[in-house]
């Protein structure tokens, strides 16, 4: 590969990576904004899960399930401040990577790309949809949303650590 040929490659992988960046950013800016002016909508999700109302009522289980409000609310709060976080940190990395600061883009869109993938696959797919046996609820099932955005973030944070060029 010529160098002209690697520089506009490294130049279109920065691009790229940039916009995935802040397409996550802006995504999980605009789910934690929506759970704060529209609160109560994923309040009730978030209740259900933890009560574990609508699954199967296996007395093996049930003793999991979270039934006091107050909890269940504490737990929808820090959902929305780990979104809200992960947002400003995306925002920060995708700053960074528009820049051209490699080194520090990486480093904070990794950051920003955990926090989104600890919640969606730690909190919504394991403790969720297996400590809470979400997958038993019709009503009541996250899965297949969590599981796109665990997919969309792990994406980027692979595509990421591709080779690319800071002076390019």
């Amino acid at each position: 590969m010529t160098a002209t040929a690697s520089t506009s490659t490294s130049r279109a992988l920065r691009l790229a990576v940039t916009l995935l960046t802040a397409s996550v950013a802006l995504w999980t800016a605009l789910v934690a904004f929506g759970n704060i002016t529209d609160f109560g909508t994923n309040q009730q999700f978030v209740r259900h899960v933890l009560a574990m109302d609508t699954t199967f009522g296996d007395d093996d289980l049930m003793w999991r399930a979270i039934t006091t409000e107050g909890l269940q609310d504490t737990a929808y709060v820090l959902i929305i401040a780990w979104e809200t976080v992960a947002a400003l940190v995306l925002t920060a990395g995708a700053w960074l990577w528009a820049r051209r600061d490699v080194g520090r883009a990486r480093q904070v869109s990794t950051y920003g790309l955990l926090m989104v993938l600890l919640l969606f696959g730690g909190g919504f797919i394991a403790i969720g949809g297996e400590w809470f046996a979400m997958w038993q609820s019709e009503d009541w099932n996250g899965l297949d949303a969590a599981t796109r955005v665990f997919v969309f973030g792990g994406v980027v944070l692979l595509a990421q650590y591709l080779p690319v060029d800071a002076e390019a």
